[in-house]
């Protein structure tokens, strides 16, 4: 059917994220997407007034809006499944593929390209910059539940960090610098 694409966007809401591990707050990938949005959106900001970048950050935002959307058919894949070996991986990749074609199909054939830039965008640097701020949301929501006490989250915390570490780019050090100790504080040290 070529006009369910809406519908069925927004049903994000109902696919819960770190479904292996106990949350003392779930988040879906709608709230996820939304935050990895203005994390992705600040990054590009960042990357284009401090060190010389030429992003369009509207792009940026709306890729980072629409990222997990293959979600929405594929449910989210645990990272340590995902990730287990690259057999996995690949195979994984195609099934993320297969769950776009299929959201895109759901479009009238007018709308597709617009929404294939966005679900799998073509431009290096907006991968890029939505694969940190991917990063930097899954990092947070370490942080948050360490905060609320949950020591199930401490070994994803440090992998995570490593992952972040490893994505370093200018961008994405200044605001890990500036900005992300801030998610460590109790809402009355935040001034």
């Amino acid at each position: 059917m070529s006009d369910s694409f809406f519908a069925l966007i927004s049903r994000m809401k109902y696919i819960d994220r770190w479904a292996l591990m106990r949350n003392t707050e779930t988040e879906n990938i709608q709230e996820h997407s939304h935050q990895v949005a203005v994390l992705a959106h600040g990054l590009a900001v960042i990357e284009n007034r401090y060190f010389g970048g030429q992003l369009d950050v509207g792009t940026v935002a709306l890729a980072a809006i629409y990222h997990d959307a293959a979600e929405i058919i594929t449910g989210d894949m645990p990272t340590p499944i995902k990730y287990y070996n690259d057999q996995l991986r690949d195979a994984y990749r195609d099934v993320e593929h297969m769950a776009e074609q299929k959201l895109l199909s759901m479009l009238p054939e007018e709308l597709r390209p617009d929404y294939g830039a966005l679900l799998s965008p073509a431009d290096p640097d907006v991968r890029r910059i939505v694969k940190a701020a991917d990063k930097l949301s899954a990092y947070i929501k370490c942080v948050e539940e360490l905060k609320a006490g949950n020591m199930e989250f401490r070994k994803a915390k440090e992998q995570t960090w490593e992952g972040l570490r490893a994505l370093s780019f200018p961008a994405l050090d200044y605001f890990i610098e500036q900005f992300l100790p801030s998610f460590e504080l109790t809402l009355d040290e935040l001034d």
